[in-house]
């Protein structure tokens, strides 16, 4: 008979229905039976666990008073195991194991970062900022499981939403009820041209010059492309072939440069930009490892105050682990003032 089926048996023998007021045998009671089990010597088993022999001769008895079986035969010799002891000194073993593996498991969740952190990334900062939060972690955070997940913002929201993300890395303001925003810095986005355009390697670029450039944008769905989007349109462009309006509706007005949406990704962006076709806008984080692949391509920047977007960290509002996400919100604010940024407060 199965261990199910045995259970099932003892339960239905014993006159033992579902709510019944059984008495249950206790883990000091596993503990000092498992103990005897082991050493086979009460002042041995009494030793090895810390209890006076008295307490675990009491501790063993009640177990078998609990149980109504009878685990032990002894003598004034030795002690040994009855048939039932040597089954149930086996179960009780692997319940003694596991109730220590719950308390390791309650342990390291108390313990601050340790276990899993799912964290998702939009393909426009994965690039760029992931190689300083990897440092990061490995260096500060040795236990910590990061996990990596790269995609675009409204997947990403999805995911936190739904509770198969705990943490997020993508420009904001993302404006979604119950989720908090940790800043961590803005950037400047640049210019980025053909070695032989009129505006290439320029300083202070008046945001008024895109009204007439030849842009080349990412495909729907990155939150780069609404937000350079939203730089043309605070420049006075109208969007040509942008699928919106000035006002961000379909169908709207049409007038001004089109703009050319051809691009999965920054890195064939700038590839069609050193081929002729166009202009871009790189957030400064991008320039050095996307530039750095073509020596057809001179970068501009603006006149202040330049085009920028920021970059936070967001998390569910009153996540478990948000004081944990809040430090490392802080931790990534340092560890982020090498690069071509302005850090933020926790207060921004």
């Amino acid at each position: 008979m199965g261990a199910k089926n045995a259970g099932v048996a003892v339960g239905a023998g014993a006159g033992v229905g579902v709510g019944s007021k059984r008495r249950l045998p206790s883990l000091a009671q596993l503990r000092a039976f498992a103990a005897v089990a082991e050493h086979l010597h009460f002042r041995d088993a009494a030793a090895a666990i810390g209890m006076s022999q008295p307490a675990l001769s009491g501790a063993v008895s009640a177990l078998e008073e609990t149980l109504g079986v009878t685990l032990l035969e002894r003598t004034t010799r030795k002690v040994l195991l009855s048939p039932a002891g040597e089954r149930l000194a086996v179960r009780a073993k692997a319940v003694l194991e596991e109730v220590g593996a719950l308390l390791e498991e309650a342990e390291a969740v108390r313990a601050p970062f340790t276990g899993v952190l799912r964290l998702g990334v939009i393909p426009t900062v994965a690039p760029y900022l992931l190689p300083t939060v990897l440092r990061l972690v490995h260096d500060r955070y040795p236990h910590l499981d990061l996990q990596v997940h790269e995609e675009q913002t409204a997947s990403l929201i999805d995911g936190l939403n739904g509770g198969r993300l705990d943490l997020l890395l993508l420009a904001v303001p993302l404006g979604v009820p119950g989720v908090t925003e940790l800043p961590l810095f803005d950037e400047d986005f640049v210019l980025v041209t053909p070695l032989d355009h009129w505006l290439g390697g320029r300083e202070g670029i008046p945001r008024e010059a895109l009204k007439e450039l030849n842009l080349l944008l990412l495909d729907e769905g990155h939150c780069l492309r609404d937000q350079a989007l939203d730089i043309c349109r605070e420049a006075g462009r109208g969007i040509s072939g942008a699928g919106r309006s000035p006002s961000g509706e379909g169908g709207g007005r049409r007038e001004g440069a089109p703009v050319t949406t051809t691009a999965a990704g920054l890195s064939t962006l700038v590839q069609l930009v050193a081929g002729g076709l166009g202009c871009t806008l790189l957030p400064r984080t991008a320039v050095t490892v996307e530039t750095s692949r073509s020596t057809q391509l001179l970068t501009g920047s603006f006149t202040e105050p330049a085009p920028a977007r920021r970059i936070a960290l967001a998390m569910r509002t009153g996540a478990a682990r948000g004081a944990e996400y809040t430090e490392l919100a802080e931790a990534l604010r340092e560890a982020l003032r090498p690069l071509p940024v302005r850090v933020l407060g926790s207060d921004d």
